[in-house]
């Protein structure tokens, strides 16, 4: 007898890919649990399933940056603030921080399907009474329209976002006089996919050709290094909230008009903005 939950939960991760560099992923999560029946008929309360996984994923890989250490020109090394994972190719980078803001896997890449066998099989460890095994499956939000994937770090959350190299996949909508703008969503989509977003309070050296970054929160210390064409400056915090204010000003900006942007933070979250244009002044 099979159990099957849809859209359960979400991770909310970074990863190294060799062909993109650092990019940020949002993955759908649906599970099935196969067992046998009990005297109530039921394998497992749906009332306590989704709890039961959300809590072993939240407390393992997400939220972490996956390092995928096969991976061609990535080295992972101990450091006095944890680990260390330096980077030669697509690009050179260097992220530092405590043991669990990462989640090392022996592989030569990440994917979805991987990432949701290994999952599965760390849920199996310690199953549910009468639970015989569980398959996860992880997959991108189906979005009709423009999306982009970003990693960053917020210093000041009490939670897992502390860590400085966790990301998202996102929606992104524009709104000019009442009406969504597609060709503009695709040009800033374009212009942040794939990139870092850093306040500027947390750089560490004036900017170069490298963008050298980091923080203390209460997981510890956190540092990171890597091209300054792949980042964005913010003038603060990367929130949601911060992003959306920050990218309906720079398009009310570029374009003259009065903006509002819908920013999202991975799945179904996300920050309302609204900028006036120079031609409403």
């Amino acid at each position: 007898m099979a159990l099957f939950v849809r859209r359960l939960t979400h991770l909310d991760v970074s990863l190294w890919c060799p062909d993109r560099g650092l990019i940020g992923a949002s993955w759908l999560v649906d599970v099935e649990l196969d067992g046998e029946l009990g005297e109530d008929g039921m394998l497992f309360d749906f009332g306590e399933v989704k709890p039961w996984i959300k809590a072993r994923l939240d407390g393992g890989a997400d939220h972490t940056l996956l390092v995928p250490t096969e991976a061609p020109g990535v080295s992972v090394s101990e450091c006095r603030v944890g680990i260390c994972v330096r980077t030669t190719t697509p690009y050179a980078m260097e992220v530092r921080g405590p043991r669990q803001a990462f989640t090392l896997l022996p592989w030569r890449r990440i994917t979805p399907e991987a990432m949701a066998e290994h999952l599965s099989r760390q849920l199996m460890r310690q199953p549910p009474e009468r639970v015989s095994s569980i398959e996860l499956s992880l997959a991108d939000e189906s979005i009709d329209g423009a999306a982009y994937t970003y990693s960053h770090g917020l210093r000041r959350h009490a939670g897992n976002c502390q860590r400085i190299a966790h990301g998202h996949r996102s929606r992104l909508e524009v709104v000019q006089r009442g009406v969504r703008q597609p060709e503009l969503e695709r040009r800033y989509a374009r212009w942040l996919d794939d990139t870092y977003l850093v306040d500027e309070h947390d750089l560490e050296q004036p900017l170069g050709d490298m963008l050298q970054c980091g923080y203390r929160s209460p997981q510890g210390l956190f540092h990171l290094r890597l091209p300054r064409e792949r980042c964005h400056v913010l003038p603060g915090a990367t929130t949601v909230e911060r992003i959306a204010q920050w990218l309906a000003a720079t398009v009310a900006r570029d374009t003259g008009e009065d903006t509002a942007v819908r920013a999202y933070e991975g799945v179904d979250k996300g920050a309302t903005a609204r900028s006036p244009g120079e031609r409403s002044r």
